[in-house]
């Protein structure tokens, strides 16, 4: 089913998108917010440019967007999985709780802040550029995999990364010399088991956006995880 966004607004859209059918392509999206919040069993394609919340909510749904999307991608999304063929905006993947983000290119500031895990449930966040300031910002669960490609001498990722990082891992692609940690965390290189980890992010992200994943996995990674002795947990986990 086609949708016209052109002339719709994001309630219209969203009560389109609640039809019987399952496969829906938005055309001429243009800054149309919470697209497809809460939503299972449908595949969507998005042609244009999301606004905010695309996905927010999201309960099993696969999203892929056709070029750039804003801020908040996958806001507290449950289950499914997102797919940007571009670069996306700030927190992205605010206080997911499952499901997968794939983002092509780059992410802005607070990407991944407050994501969380309960039992089988990891989501993953997984950015094939740079991205902002406060990467990881109080994660307390899931995965985040930073792949810096395509970059041409800039930085990884900007100032504070997992600062108030209180459960979770990030996965880095660099040696973790260019990169500047608050004293609550640890780095170190990635071990075998990390390596088999990551790789099976990759090798769908690679899958995704043609990219080949062994030239991707042949670089150094490093693995960020809070420190044991990690004093935001005083604030979050019952002693």
């Amino acid at each position: 089913m086609i949708i016209d966004a052109k002339d719709l607004g994001y309630k219209e859209i969203n009560e389109a998108l609640r039809a019987p059918d399952t496969e829906y392509t938005i055309r001429g999206c243009l800054g149309q917010r919470f697209i497809a919040a809460g939503m299972a069993d449908k595949h969507i394609t998005v042609e244009g440019v999301p606004g905010n919340a695309l996905g927010a909510y999201l309960n099993g749904a696969k999203i892929t967007v056709c070029g750039n999307a804003q801020d908040a991608v996958g806001d507290t999304m449950n289950d499914g999985r997102i797919v940007v063929r571009g670069n996306i905006g700030d927190t992205a993947g605010y206080a997911m709780r499952g499901g997968r983000i794939f983002v092509q290119g780059n992410a802005g500031y607070r990407a991944g802040i407050h994501m969380k895990a309960y039992k089988d449930k990891i989501p993953a966040l997984v950015i094939g550029g740079s991205a902002g300031s406060f990467l990881g910002e109080y994660q307390a669960g899931g995965v985040i995999v930073l792949l810096g490609l395509g970059r041409e001498n800039g930085r990884l990722v900007g100032n504070f990364p997992c600062t108030g990082m209180h459960g979770g891992r990030v996965y880095l692609r660099t040696d973790g010399r260019d990169i500047i940690l608050p004293e609550q965390v640890t780095a170190r290189a990635a071990s075998a088991e990390d390596l088999a980890d990551i790789r099976k992010y990759v090798e769908e992200y690679c899958a995704l956006f043609g990219q080949d994943a062994e030239t991707v996995m042949d670089a150094p990674f490093t693995v960020v995880t809070p420190d044991s002795k990690n004093p935001y947990k005083r604030l979050y986990v019952a002693n």
